[in-house]
């Protein structure tokens, strides 16, 4: 599958609303809710969080992950001179468990290797994709309750 990233623009916020709803779909799933609640409380929770990304990280960078052409999911990330942080990383539900995750992953860690820097994000401890974040030698270094903060460490350079 040929995987790609380009920016987001105020055209993809339809798309970008329809991934994050999609990562809170199944504890959604568990409420009495009628679908239009549903659908305010995440267009809501959305707007939320896109206000609160921008305001606390400056200069970053929202992208589009497009998988064979179509639009598969976002990837945002924030650029620190010490540091790599990954904001968000999800996936359409037809994209999961298809190691595109993975491979994005690889290149986020291939510019923190390059760059010298550790690479961080915040998952929520009973999110599937921690395990994920393990296999790819991410170590939790803060509990934050509902969240962990995970992050890998590029090797160290060797003298030669």
């Amino acid at each position: 599958m040929c995987l790609a990233l380009r920016p987001a623009c105020p055209e993809d916020e339809a798309f970008l609303l329809r991934v994050y709803g999609s990562t809170r779909a199944e504890e959604l799933s568990l409420l009495d809710w009628t679908e239009a609640q549903k659908q305010a409380f995440v267009a809501a929770q959305y707007a939320a969080q896109a206000s609160s990304y921008r305001s606390n990280y400056p200069g970053a960078e929202f992208l589009v992950i497009v998988a064979d052409g179509e639009a598969a999911g976002r990837l945002y990330l924030h650029r620190r001179p010490a540091e790599l942080r990954i904001m968000d990383l999800a996936l359409l539900p037809p994209y999961r468990g298809h190691g595109l995750g993975t491979r994005l992953l690889r290149q986020v860690l291939a510019e923190g290797r390059t760059r010298g820097v550790p690479v961080t994000i915040h998952v929520e401890r009973f999110n599937p994709a921690l395990r994920l974040y393990q296999r790819l030698d991410f170590r939790v270094v803060d509990d934050k309750g509902v969240y962990y903060r995970l992050q890998w460490e590029p090797e160290p350079a060797t003298d030669a």
